[in-house]
């Protein structure tokens, strides 16, 4: 035998290896095996065998694992090792023991607090950014809102001519002139009355003039005539003095007057597009809801629409009823500019609570100058019942439950309006009052009806309870239902 065969065996393996192996295989035994010729005794005893090796296994001699016995066994160094790996690698168990989480463990009150804290400054700061956006882009903002407040008015005519089977357009067309001659018309009479009544004005104005020099030269306050003669001079010679500033103000009048025939004209061309194209608009602006609560808020800008429709509609015969009555007492007391003075009176009504006040003020006033104490007391007792018939009688029958607003915040409304834009701002503040109450009533009710049931030019809508025999009787109820119907059938198609 070779060198390299005793090196490596017969076999190709080491001999080193030849030999572990051949020392860790059990020797065969000599039983003969089953199946072979003549072993059917050796068979059955070792079946017998395996059986008493089954019951002892079953009586508690344990099994060996195929993996466990082929596992290489670890001396205790790397055992440790592997442990320290182990331990580095996985992340630290969670405390299930105590199972308590870093928010349990600030108390309940403070943690509410918080969350709702959050809340308001997240809404305030929102509010605050949507009126600083009102506030910069006013010029725009007010004329559109002022567009609103007039569609609001004038679309129940074009609905009620649409229904009557006249085409949008000309009805538009139509009540468009209409609302234009007559807004003139009214004007026109205001004004003219204005210039025929100034020059007894003036008369009136010089007379009680007059007796304040009389009054201001007796006792107690003995003030020189002299001093009161050279008050209109004094007077001009501050006007000359202050020229500057005058003149300042007036190229800002002129600035204002611009921004006020630019409003005009935004206002004219939104409100057109808002009476031919309204529904348009709106389904237009639905879009942006999600599809799951399209419906609903649907539902809620038609009431709030509805509600805006009764305010207007409200306030209008409000104004008329307010300019009637204290333009009767003006004219009975013997007040000059009596028309002028009822177009103020009927203007300052749109400003509700705050408007009849200033308006009432100004009456008065000019009864005092022109007439004397008694007369101004007359008038001032006038207004006062024309406010109490208006308080208490007419806004509660006219406006009912579809706009309730508290005073308090017709009050706060008008002077955050005033704030914010002036005149246009205490106009536009209780009507936008009235639609966000409407419409937030109309989102958290309950449940509401198919937009079908809501008509958006009735007032009666703009409260969430309405009975299907209310909607029905409207006129178009039937053709609009059968027509969505359609819409739906032929989607299903």
């Amino acid at each position: 035998m070779s060198e390299e065969t005793a090196r490596t065996g017969p076999d190709g393996v080491p001999a080193a290896q030849s030999r572990a192996r051949s020392d860790a295989t059990p020797e065969p035994s000599d039983a003969p095996t089953a199946g072979a010729p003549g072993t059917g005794a050796a068979d059955t005893g070792a079946r017998d065998n395996a059986g008493t090796g089954a019951g002892a296994a079953g009586r508690g001699t344990p099994e060996i694992d195929a993996t466990t016995a082929d596992a290489p066994e670890l001396d205790a160094t790397e055992l440790d090792a592997t442990e320290i790996a182990a331990t580095d690698a996985a992340p630290p168990a969670p405390n299930r023991r105590s199972g308590v989480r870093g928010s349990d463990l600030i108390p309940t009150p403070l943690r509410v607090t918080s969350e709702v804290c959050a809340r308001v400054l997240i809404i305030a700061a929102a509010f605050g950014l949507l009126v600083f956006v009102i506030i910069e882009l006013r010029v725009v903002v007010v004329p559109v809102a002022i567009a609103v407040l007039l569609s609001a008015l004038l679309a129940p005519v074009v609905h009620w001519l649409v229904a009557r089977r006249v085409p949008r357009g000309p009805a538009t067309f139509l009540v468009l002139i209409g609302g234009i001659a007559l807004l003139g018309g009214l004007l026109s009479f205001v004004i003219n009355t204005f210039i025929a009544g100034f020059p007894a004005l003036q008369a009136q104005l010089t007379a009680s003039f007059q007796s304040v020099q009389q009054l201001l030269a007796g006792p107690p306050l003995r003030i020189p005539t002299s001093q009161l003669d050279n008050l209109p001079a004094q007077i001009e010679q501050a006007i000359r003095d202050n020229r500057d500033v005058l003149t300042s103000g007036a190229l800002t009048t002129a600035a204002t007057v611009t921004e006020i025939a630019a409003g005009l004209a935004l206002t004219l061309f939104s409100l057109i597009f808002f009476l031919y194209d309204g529904p348009r608009i709106w389904r237009f602006l639905l879009r942006a809801a999600p599809r799951a609560r399209r419906e609903r808020v649907d539902v809620a800008g038609r009431r709030a629409f509805a509600s805006l429709v009764g305010y207007t509609r409200a306030t209008v015969l409000v104004a008329i009823v307010d300019a009637v009555g204290i333009g009767i007492g003006l004219w009975a007391v013997g007040v000059p500019l009596v028309v002028p003075l009822a177009a103020l009176v009927f203007l300052g009504a749109f400003i509700p609570t705050v408007g009849a006040v200033v308006t009432g003020a100004v009456a008065v006033l000019i009864a005092l100058v022109a007439n004397g104490l008694i007369p101004a007391l007359i008038i001032l007792g006038v207004v006062v019942a024309v406010q109490q018939l208006e308080g208490h009688v007419l806004q509660p029958l006219l406006l009912g439950r579809a706009v309730s607003l508290h005073p308090l915040a017709v009050v706060l409304s008008v002077a955050a309006g005033v704030v914010i834009s002036g005149i246009a701002g205490a106009l536009l503040a209780v009507p936008l009052l009235a639609v966000i109450t409407a419409a937030v009533r109309s989102l958290t009710a309950p449940t509401e009806p198919s937009p079908l049931l809501v008509n958006a030019v009735d007032p009666r809508h703009g409260h969430p309870v309405v009975t299907f025999g209310t909607a029905a009787r409207e006129p178009g109820f039937w053709s609009r239902l059968a027509g969505r119907i359609a819409k739906l059938a032929s989607r299903s198609s």
